[in-house]
This record gives C-alpha cells, structure tokens and sequence, in this order.
C-alpha cells in the first residue's frame, strides 16, 4: 500500500480497465496461479511485486517500466462506450475448496458501497485510513470511499498497523476520522491501546465475528462517534449488511449483523 499503488489505481480505472491486486508476500504457486487465471494483459510491479512473482510468470503479459513514461501520450484517454456494469476489478479468496476464486466486481458495486449507503456519511473533510492489504477487500471502502466523496486517503504502511501503539499515534497524528479494522487487529487495539478510537467519527469492524466483551469495554472508555459491525463476503464488494452499536447489554453473547446497506 502506497500513493504510487492509489495513483496505478486510478490509471488503470481512468484508461477503461480493471485491476487484480497481487500481494508481493502470498505464495509464488498462489500468485502464478492468479496471473494464470487471470491472464492480465500489463502488469504493473514495482522492484519488490517483480521479484516475488518471477520473470517466467512476468514473460506472458507487458511490465510498465516507468523510464517509458515521458514518452508517453498525456491526453485523457477515450472510454467510449464504458458503463457502470463494466467490470472495475477481480479480488481472489480462497474458495472453498483451497483454489483462489476470482471475484468480478463492476463499478456500479463500488459506488453502491460508498455513495449515499446509509451507514456513513463520507464527506470533503473526511481523512480515511487505507491501512488493509490491497488484496483484501476492505481496500475497496478505504481507496474509492473517500475518492467518491471528495474525502482524503491517508496511507498507513503495513509495519506501523502492526504495532498497535504506532498505530495509534498515526490515527491521532493524521487525524483519521473513518476507519476499517479486522475484528482480529480491534481487539488487539481494545486490549493494547483502549484511547485509540475516541476521536474517530466512524469506526467499522468486520471480517469476523465480533466479541461483545470488547466492544463493551471501547463504548465504555473509548467511544467513536459511531461504530458499525460490518459483514459480508467478497462477492457482495465489501459489506452486505451494517449494524449501528449504540450499546452491550450485559447478557449479549453476540452483535448483530444488522440489515442490507442501502
């Protein structure tokens, strides 16, 4: 994750494609088996994202070289023909049975996801955390959420997320208003840092089943403005449903899932 990663992003969705994240770090056989699968015409890799997919698996399709960049047209690209139905990108999981299964989402789905979706409101002075993996499809709601509604990305690299109070420092020292966790990584923040989420004006969760005993103890001592479980898998792009916390009962053994988003 990174500002050239939001910048390719964006290229490649203004020149009327779809991009397939790959993360440098997942198994090489995993990796040739998507680009097999896949079979994207251009690759875009930085130094490390071409070392850990090889030059074997590299040889099928074209590799931007930025030195060529200067040489290139800078007019906008014609999208003629291009509609909300046309496919935006293909995230990989798991699948069922092991083999990663590519999963097509079209633009009408991102925009569905963070415009006017009744559960947050995004707005021009938002500054939202793109802190996920972008091979996961939480990175959806942090990259196109704020770039929708005129909103700020602040990218947080991968060892700073991992060290809870180094996270923490970076939530208030950005001023990060909307963010997205794992319910793994907010736990990990509840027992670590229980003052990390008092500023936020929305805090989602979501990828797991949420423990009511944490999430008591942050609307305890640690309240967001609003905090929101969030479910759904990867084909429904990112959340199908959304639950507004307002509060624990003692006796809650689970938190709902809530209702579809609009």
């Amino acid at each position: 994750r990174s500002p050239a990663l939001v910048v390719g992003l964006l290229a490649i969705l203004k020149a009327g494609g779809a991009y397939v994240p790959l993360d440098p770090s997942y198994p090489g056989e995993r990796l040739a088996h998507i680009l097999a699968d896949a079979a994207p015409s251009i690759v875009l890799a930085d130094a490390a994202g071409r070392a850990a997919l090889g030059e074997a698996a590299l040889a099928e399709c074209t590799v931007l070289d930025p030195a060529t960049l200067p040489a290139l047209p800078d007019t906008n690209p014609s999208v003629a023909g291009l509609t909300a139905r046309h496919l935006a990108y293909v995230i990989y999981t798991s699948g069922s049975t092991g083999t990663p299964k590519g999963v097509m989402v079209p633009h009408h789905a991102i925009a569905r996801l963070v415009i006017n979706n009744g559960y947050v409101d995004i707005r021009a002075g938002d500054r939202v955390a793109f802190a996920a993996n972008p091979a996961f499809d939480a990175s959806t709601f942090e990259v196109w959420a704020p770039l929708l509604n005129g909103a700020t990305v602040v990218v947080i690299d991968h060892d700073t997320v991992l060290m809870p109070a180094a996270f923490a420092h970076t939530l208030r020292e950005q001023r990060i208003s909307i963010l997205w966790l794992t319910v793994g990584l907010f736990n990990q923040m509840v027992t670590q840092v229980d003052t990390a989420f008092s500023q936020l004006k929305a805090l989602i969760v979501g990828g797991d089943v949420l423990d009511a005993r944490w999430v008591a103890q942050v609307m305890r001592e640690s309240p967001p403005e609003q905090l929101i479980n969030g479910y759904g898998p990867t084909e429904s792009t990112t959340f199908a449903t959304t639950y507004k916390i307002t509060s624990v009962p003692e006796t809650n053994a689970s938190i709902p899932i809530g209702r579809p988003i609009a």
